[in-house]
Order: structure tokens, then sequence, then C-alpha cells
């Protein structure tokens, strides 16, 4: 990075590691849950897409309330209910393959464009 200093250059590549890290872990969840729904469709012979919510609900239950209690009580109560349990009836690779993108473009490197190159 161009004009600042030393220490603070650092600060921005261990972001950036921490981001690219979150990444692709998120991705790495997505294809997993990916591969569990395709196997789950190919055994059932119908096509399986589970939602965030039971996945959730699976794995850890207790935080989910937490969540839930959480949010109905300190943000708003209709937050939870439309907002929130929409987001959690989209299949759970969908939502770790969303993540993994805004992730990975956070911390992206900026292409230069062509005509930078012609500038005075």
């Amino acid at each position: 990075m161009i004009g600042l200093p030393r220490h603070h250059e650092s600060r921005f590549d261990m972001l950036g590691l921490i981001f690219r890290l979150a990444s692709l872990v998120c991705f790495a969840i997505a294809l997993i849950a990916g591969v569990l729904d395709l196997t789950r469709s190919i055994a059932d012979k119908a096509l399986v897409l589970t939602p965030l919510h039971t996945d959730w609900l699976q794995y850890s239950p207790d935080s989910l309330a937490l969540l839930r209690e959480f949010v109905t009580t300190n943000l708003h109560p209709y937050l939870w209910s439309p907002v929130i349990e929409t987001v959690l009836s989209v299949p759970t690779w969908a939502i770790f393959a969303l993540f993994a993108v805004i992730f990975a473009m956070a911390v992206r490197s900026r292409r230069r464009r062509w005509q930078e190159n012609f500038s005075a």
C-alpha cells in the first residue's frame, strides 16, 4: 500500500488473511453441504435442498435458540419472523457459498485498468 507506514500495511495483510481464511472455511462448508444434499437427492430420487434452519437445529440447537432470543428481545421481534426466518429457509450450501464470495470479494486485489497505464 502506497502512502501508509509499514505498521499499517501489516494490519491490512492480517485482515486480508483472516478474510481469505473465512472465505475458505465458508467455501468448504458450502461444498460439504452441497455434496450432502446431492447424495440425499440421489438416494431419494428427488431434489433435496436442506435449509439452514434444519442443519443448524441438527448441529447446535442451543445457539439457534439464543440467537432467536437475542433478536426478539434486543432488536425487533419482526426482524426474526419475516427476515431471519426467510434466510434460514434457504439451503445451507447457498448461504455459505454467498458468504465465501463476499469474504473473497472483500480482499480481492483491484486490477489495473488498461486506461491507467496511459494516464499522465
